[in-house]
């Protein structure tokens, strides 16, 4: 790889890439939030004024934006990156999405690849597993198998497969955070909490469902935006199959109400989150 590497999005999964890999000091990196520029550079990365100039020179772009904001990144992206590089979009947006913004690459004549991210970013890092799909898979995965990723799996040569793989889990993984939340306010508010984790505990084992709730919670408290975004993606991409998205519909409402309380950072303890999530709902209502 003779370009630079381009990260279009500096929020937790730039900045995380950007400190575990070895490749910092040859690649850029363009957020839309200028206050990030000085955390940019603090990961050894050169910040840049536009996304023109980001993948301008770059061999790889790495796409990390929120879910409503990668289709307009793609369409800025497509007829300004180099012929012979690679546009992975890693961000969680529905196979119907990829798909269009794989249309503005085509048009161009550029090349474009539906990268997942399958787990979360961290503590994983470079290790976070990919899941790559598009005709130009497999220069995508000798790419990021360069920069430093450790669990690439090609998945396919269709535009949105990738994508299918994430969301469909998502709505399963999303969803039973969204339904953990819910159950664990009534259970707080009708103060039969551990009454009733002891009893789903007594039904499965492998991890106690007071850790379980507390993890679900903290997911949904500090990350419930951008889960929200996802998971409406989610519910595109059902609507596109011509299934009715009745329960992610809901998750996307819990996880973006619980995100948008801007509980950071989260509380230690499940009855700490609990508190402080009925707190503030009391004072919203």
């Amino acid at each position: 790889m003779t370009g630079t590497i381009a990260l279009i999005g500096f929020g937790e999964a730039g900045s995380t890439f950007a400190s575990a890999a070895q490749w910092a000091a040859r690649a850029v990196a363009y957020d839309v939030a200028a206050e990030r520029g000085p955390v940019i550079a603090q990961w050894g990365v050169t910040p840049c004024d536009s996304a023109g100039q980001a993948v301008s020179g770059a061999s790889l772009i790495l796409s990390l934006v929120t879910a409503d904001q990668a289709l307009d990144v793609a369409r800025q992206c497509a007829g300004l990156i180099a012929p012979d590089a690679i546009f992975c979009d890693m961000n969680s947006v529905a196979p119907g999405t990829k798909r269009e913004a794989a249309r503005y690459f085509v048009d161009a004549g550029a090349r474009y690849v539906d990268v997942a991210v399958m787990a979360p970013v961290n503590p994983a890092r470079m290790a976070v597993p990919l899941a790559i799909a598009g005709p130009d898979a497999a220069d995508a995965d000798r790419l990021l198998q360069y920069a430093g990723f450790t669990r690439t799996e090609i998945v396919g040569d269709a535009i949105g497969r990738a994508s299918a793989i994430k969301l469909v889990r998502s709505v399963m993984v999303k969803g039973l955070e969204a339904l953990t939340a819910e159950m664990m306010l009534a259970a707080y508010a009708e103060d039969v909490a551990d009454a009733v984790l002891a009893s789903l505990d007594a039904s499965e084992k492998t991890i106690s469902w007071t850790e379980r709730a507390d993890y679900n919670l903290d997911r949904m408290l500090v990350h419930g935006r951008r889960r929200a975004a996802e998971m409406a993606e989610a519910a595109r991409m059902l609507r596109d199959l011509g299934i009715t998205p009745l329960m992610t519909d809901g998750t996307v409402r819990r996880q973006q109400v619980l995100g948008n309380l801007s509980i950071h950072p989260s509380p230690d303890g499940l009855p700490g989150k609990l508190a402080a999530i009925n707190a503030l709902s009391r004072e919203e209502s």
